[in-house]
């Protein structure tokens, strides 16, 4: 498990950026003035400042999708493979998707566009914004097998965001029982929404009760916590963080993208 992550981000704490797609075809609010042609145009801007500095991978998500569903629109999973096979050609570091909040439709996502890893809510149960929450990670992983995507990595998040776990056992004893039972390549550990940090309470115990698989913060990391939470964590997704004034909808602000990685380069060093 842990020889397949470190081979692939190259490094033992990677920092993994989200490029936020805008909102797409098939959810209130895809812009269709704009259209496909400009959801590229902002994701490619993203794309590029992420890349110049310096992330070790990028991962593709449709935050912007709002109201979430558990099973997404088909227009939207499709639209988001079209923009990232538009983007593939300038793609240099690992990537990889994530469709809010559907595990089939994001393996699918991962397979067509050959990306390195995806991250879901693949287990547990949960009370949420979407209504009764119920994935099932046997017949997830069991389509990834049937597809043939034997080397796209499983990121599990274990803390559903806008939701309340209907499984009281300790979190710990949740992350336990995942990594047995489950088969993931990772474990992350989320705050209650997008851009709200996980505890580093809830952190360290994950770690310390799962000592040889890769354990990351999934949301809320930032500039001036990112250190802490690397003494801790294997590494950590942004997004939030990265973005115009701190806001998620805003565009990637390159500084704010550069400042992020200077502070974790000097910290590796």
């Amino acid at each position: 498990m842990e020889d397949k992550f470190y081979k692939l981000f190259g490094t033992k704490k990677p920092i993994i950026a989200m490029v936020h797609l805008g909102a797409l075809p098939g959810s209130p609010l895809y812009n269709k003035e704009s259209g496909i042609t400009g959801l590229i145009k902002e994701a490619k801007k993203d794309l590029e400042a992420l890349q110049t500095a310096k992330f070790d991978a990028i991962m593709f998500g449709n935050e912007n999708d709002r109201p979430y569903q558990l099973n997404v629109d088909t227009a939207s999973t499709a639209a988001a493979a079209y923009i990232i096979g538009e983007l593939k050609r300038d793609i240099k570091i690992p990537f990889g998707v994530d469709m809010l909040w559907d595990p089939m439709a994001t393996i699918a996502l991962g397979t067509v566009t050959k990306a390195n890893f995806v991250r879901e809510i693949f287990t547990g149960t949960y009370s949420s914004d979407m209504g009764i929450w119920a994935p099932n990670a046997g017949e997830a992983l069991r389509y990834k097998h049937n597809l043939g995507s034997e080397e796209m990595l499983l990121l599990f998040n274990i803390s559903a965001e806008f939701a309340y776990s209907q499984d009281r056992r300790p979190l710990t004893d949740r992350a336990r029982s995942v990594v047995f039972s489950s088969l993931p390549d990772a474990i992350l550990v989320s705050g209650q929404i997008t851009g709200e940090a996980a505890s580093m309470h809830d952190l360290m115990s994950v770690k310390k009760a799962l000592p040889h698989t890769p354990v990351l913060a999934n949301t809320g990391v930032k500039h001036d916590t990112v250190i802490q939470v690397l003494k801790t964590a294997d590494g950590c997704i942004v997004g939030s963080s990265l973005k115009e004034d701190g806001n998620t909808w805003k565009p990637v602000d390159p500084k704010r993208a550069r400042d992020f990685m200077n502070i974790v380069s000097k910290f590796r060093n």
